[in-house]
């Protein structure tokens, strides 16, 4: 049986998660939309307010309560305001039936009691791949499935590579990629962007680094960490990366990247459909590891969850709905209304590349990507991160060095998560 809720963790857990609303596929903000109700009506809340009752999402969500024989009654929120309503329902004790959850929300969700583990909800997780149902994994359960994952790489324009004489395929490690970016520096072009803000954002575009490098979040002040850091401080200051990186969201420094000034630029699956359409050639590379090989980068993306229902006998009907969003073709269906999340399974990639077989790199980058919450961090992550972008943002602005940055932040982590 699911844990009993800890109600006096919710409060903790609503101002934790208020941090934690960076990476997901929906844009933030926007009004809850519904599609039509009816007595007895299975309830459904996700983070995707800009996909209304008509949209293809809302009529994905609402095929699979028919072939369930239910009429699903679905609520959109931005994705802070979901997690918030979702903690307080379940303290309530009137939680929907299903709820997707930005992957790092799911593991603080299961620890205050709320949702039914996957085995005891009776839904086989082996076929989905180990890494990317991590993130919904604690103390040794699962407590929800990846709809799909995103994830980042970095995206170049051919145009300026090209001038620069830099062939994209010769990036391997972290001294290759130096070397473009002096080549583009010297061609009189600005080499890289990436988003360094004070937000989780920052902590998501620096996770691909500091994990490339060989550091671990439970010590965030090893040689590794200040390796990763000592990086991206070293390009600041060069004016191989603008200070502006500094304030840049991630949409920000997509902005920066679409003015066709810059080479390279570290962002997300979500922005396919965008680069197809800036006004110069694009392609992508893997964020290498410092000694070579990929980075691992950090999965973004939603699980589908089942919080924990007085009545059981709801279960059975629930867990068809599920199993029906998590068909191969179902998780194709998902990955191409969001243009693009990957599929979360073997089969599922298999069959999205068949129909889009440019999608080949992300494929690759999701297959090595990590959840932030892994490691059996949970609840302890939200507070690591913190500490970690407070670290780069000290250093990036110069008000300490990355080594005492993140020897203050391993400090801060230690006495936030009581280690």
């Amino acid at each position: 049986m699911p844990r009993p809720s800890k109600s006096a963790q919710v409060g903790a857990a609503v101002l934790a998660l208020s941090a934690l609303a960076a990476c997901s596929s929906a844009p933030q903000g926007g009004a809850a939309t519904t599609s039509a109700s009816a007595a007895g009506a299975y309830t459904w809340w996700d983070p995707y307010p800009q996909h209304d009752p008509s949209s293809a999402w809302a009529k994905r969500v609402n095929t699979c309560g028919q072939q369930a024989g239910v009429t699903i009654e679905r609520t959109a929120y931005d994705t802070t305001a979901l997690t918030n309503q979702a903690l307080l329902a379940g303290q309530e004790g009137n939680a929907p039936d299903v709820i997707l959850l930005d992957n790092p929300a799911v593991s603080t969700l299961a620890d205050a009691g709320m949702l039914s583990s996957m085995d005891e909800f009776g839904l086989d997780t082996t076929r989905f791949d180990k890494n990317l149902i991590a993130a919904g994994e604690l103390d040794g359960k699962t407590y929800g499935i990846p709809i799909g994952a995103n994830t980042l790489a970095l995206y170049y324009n051919k145009k300026i590579l090209d001038a620069a004489g830099v062939d994209p395929d010769s990036i391997k490690d972290w001294a290759s990629l130096n070397a473009a970016l002096k080549k583009v520096k010297a061609a009189g072009k600005k080499p890289i962007t990436f988003s360094a803000i004070g937000t989780e954002e920052g902590s998501f575009q620096f996770l691909p680094w500091f994990w490339g490098a060989g550091a671990q979040l439970t010590q965030l002040d090893s040689p590794q960490a200040v390796e990763a850091l000592d990086l991206w401080n070293t390009w600041v200051k060069d004016g191989t990366a603008p200070n502006s990186v500094i304030s840049n969201s991630q949409n920000t420094t997509w902005e920066e990247f679409l003015t066709g000034e810059f080479a390279f630029a570290e962002n997300g699956t979500w922005q396919i459909n965008s680069a197809a359409k800036a006004g110069f050639p694009t392609g992508i590379v893997q964020i290498p590891g410092k000694d070579g090989g990929v980075a691992p980068t950090p999965t973004g993306g939603e699980f589908i969850t089942v919080p924990v229902q007085k009545d059981t006998q709801r279960y059975n009907t629930t867990k068809k709905i599920l199993e029906c969003m998590t068909t191969p073709e179902g998780l194709v269906e998902t990955g191409t209304t969001f243009a693009y999340y990957i599929p979360s399974t073997a089969d599922g990639q298999k069959a999205i590349l068949a129909k889009e077989p440019s999608l080949q790199p992300w494929v690759e980058a999701v297959k090595s990507a990590k959840g932030r919450t892994s490691d059996n961090l949970g609840t302890k992550y939200p507070k690591i991160s913190e500490a970690l972008w407070t670290a780069v943002q000290k250093a990036l602005s110069g008000a300490a060095s990355p080594a005492d940055a993140l020897k203050e932040a391993q400090a801060q982590a230690k006495q936030a998560i009581g280690d």
